[in-house]
């Protein structure tokens, strides 16, 4: 019990804080290129309250992080209406990029913060742990977002990359993304192409912390 209270208190808020930002990041972008529902729903915010889905959220990856140390989970889904963007199929890339690059922008400043605590001393300290998993966190959700599968933001990117045709039948999997998502999650396949991620993150932070 004291191991899984130890892995929630390390892992709670960089979780809270990787979902935040990347939902937050899809609404702002929409915005800028012309849709303003995520705005008007009142979820351009860093408030983690209006993103969490209790499940998806919460128990879902400390179920994860504690079984399996693979974090997998979700967020309320920010809304965007592509119609409203300006130019849609070009503008939908530069929407689903902005939560993976949101990521990655977080686990650079998780990686900068890890090197402070180093050099003053604190590597064995629990906000050291906290910079290692947001670092790890981040990286997974970058990567787990950017699977080419629709509804994942790297399947919305195919679509808006893919010539109009070609578009327009891959994203008919749209429906059935979130089952076949489940079934490499069961089958460990989804695990196949995350855990590189972390592999790297944790030899960055070696070289540089």
């Amino acid at each position: 019990m004291e191991s899984i209270i130890q892995t929630i208190a390390v892992y709670a808020i960089p979780i809270l804080f990787a979902i935040t930002v990347h939902e937050a990041a899809h609404g702002y972008v929409a915005r800028m290129f012309g849709d303003s529902t995520a705005y008007v729903a009142g979820r351009i915010t860093l408030n983690p309250v209006k993103h969490i889905d209790p499940i998806g959220t919460i128990l879902v990856p400390l179920v994860m992080v504690m079984l399996s140390g693979f974090m997998f989970g979700w967020a309320k889904p920010v809304p965007v209406d592509f119609r409203q963007l300006r130019n849609p199929k070009r503008d939908m890339i530069w929407v689903a990029a902005a939560g993976p690059g949101a990521n990655l922008l977080m686990a650079i400043l998780w990686l900068l913060f890890a090197k402070m605590m180093a050099v003053i001393g604190m590597r064995e300290a629990y906000v050291f742990l906290v910079a290692d998993a947001g670092i790890k966190v981040n990286l997974m959700l970058m990567a787990l977002n950017l699977l080419p599968l629709p509804p994942l933001d790297g399947g919305r990117i195919l679509v808006g990359v893919l010539p109009r045709r070609l578009s327009w039948q891959f994203a008919r999997i749209e429906p059935y993304g979130f089952i076949i998502l489940m079934v490499l999650l069961v089958t460990n396949t989804l695990g196949f192409f995350v855990r590189p991620f972390l592999s790297l993150g944790n030899s960055i932070l070696r070289m540089f912390v």
